[in-house]
């Protein structure tokens, strides 16, 4: 067993080159299940068998250290042997004398059983002082140098910067394209929210924000135009619904978002008001539900329920429902 044993360490150490089991000593270890009958009178006896060997053992060429070992809840009683690894083989070749003896008188004591043996390697590993703060060191130069997997989050008051922005601009092309069309309603989405609907709600003002022609750039402009936007995050589908007041007659607000939130499981109205309502759609990986994924769906339905009131212009072609996103507004 023991051979066997030695075999595999030197090919882990050397032929494999496995270093991190390189190792200078074995250890032999000789255990038993001690009774704690009489208050513990087999451990007392097998305490006694080592004391009598303990001298011869200690003496053997080689021997670094022997330890015994007791636990009290395990019952276990184990002394181990350790050389250096040429002692070693030279003590195996010996018949690792005198665990015969020793072994022999274990068994003779009433309440010892499980008697066994082991062969491992036994290295001590502690770090002294200046190795620990080298190795201190090492770690935290690594961490400084280890890029960073996770952006560190973002200011809130640049990130609204940009989510009013982008629903400014996006509030002009909506303008635009609602007019060539000849659409009272217009669904799409946005990027910058990330799936946050407090932000999205901003950005849907800003999409409804006056225009000032004094400006050099236009913002905002459609806000005459009811509208359902979604912005996708890691965590949900963030979703605003608008009506402006002179539509309210022919669409109620939170019904056309509860149609849209109700199409997925834990879909949920956050808030609701006769012209702003908001609600959310949570990822749920188990049931195939990821924001990014469903995103442009939700639109074709959402458009789907004002075709059903006549206030979204039926599509007499062949071609895909249409839908807009992100890709049919190049200046985003």
């Amino acid at each position: 067993r023991s051979q066997l044993f030695l075999l595999v360490l030197r090919r882990a150490s050397g032929d494999l080159k496995m270093p991190f089991v390189s190792f200078e000593h074995i250890a032999r270890e000789w255990r038993c299940k001690f009774s704690s009958d009489a208050d513990n009178a087999s451990l007392m006896a097998a305490q006694a068998k080592l004391e009598d060997i303990l001298a011869g053992l200690s003496s053997i060429e080689g021997v670094v250290s022997v330890q015994r070992i007791v636990c009290g809840g395990c019952l276990d009683f184990k002394v181990v042997t350790k050389l250096t690894k040429a002692a070693f083989a030279d003590w195996e070749k010996a018949g690792f004398a005198p665990e015969g003896d020793f072994l022999d008188a274990l068994k003779a004591i009433p309440g010892i059983s499980n008697i066994e043996t082991q062969t491992y390697t036994l290295e001590d590993v502690k770090m002294n002082k200046k190795d620990c703060k080298k190795a201190q060191e090492k770690k935290e130069k690594e961490q400084a140098e280890k890029p960073k997997d996770e952006k560190p989050p973002e200011d809130p008051a640049k990130k609204l910067k940009k989510v009013i922005k982008e629903g400014g601009k996006r509030g002009v092309e909506i303008e635009g394209a609602a007019d060539m069309g000849g659409l009272q309603f217009f669904c799409t989405s946005v990027d910058e929210p990330e799936g946050d609907v407090t932000l999205l709600v901003e950005s849907v003002k800003a999409m409804n924000a006056k225009s000032d022609p004094s400006e050099e750039e236009r913002k905002g402009g459609s806000g005459h135009i009811g509208k359902m936007v979604f912005s996708a995050g890691l965590s949900q589908l963030a979703i605003v619904a608008y009506v402006p007041e002179d539509k309210q007659a022919e669409l109620v607000c939170s019904e056309w978002l509860q149609k849209v939130v109700g199409l997925h499981p834990g879909g949920e109205i956050l808030s609701t008001a006769k012209d702003m309502c908001s609600g959310c759609i949570p990822a749920n990986a188990d049931k195939g539900v990821f924001p990014l994924k469903i995103r442009e769906p939700m639109i074709i339905e959402a458009n789907n329920f004002l075709r059903k009131l006549g206030l979204f212009p039926e599509d007499d072609s062949d071609d895909d429902e249409m839908v807009f996103g992100d890709d049919d507004f190049p200046s985003m």
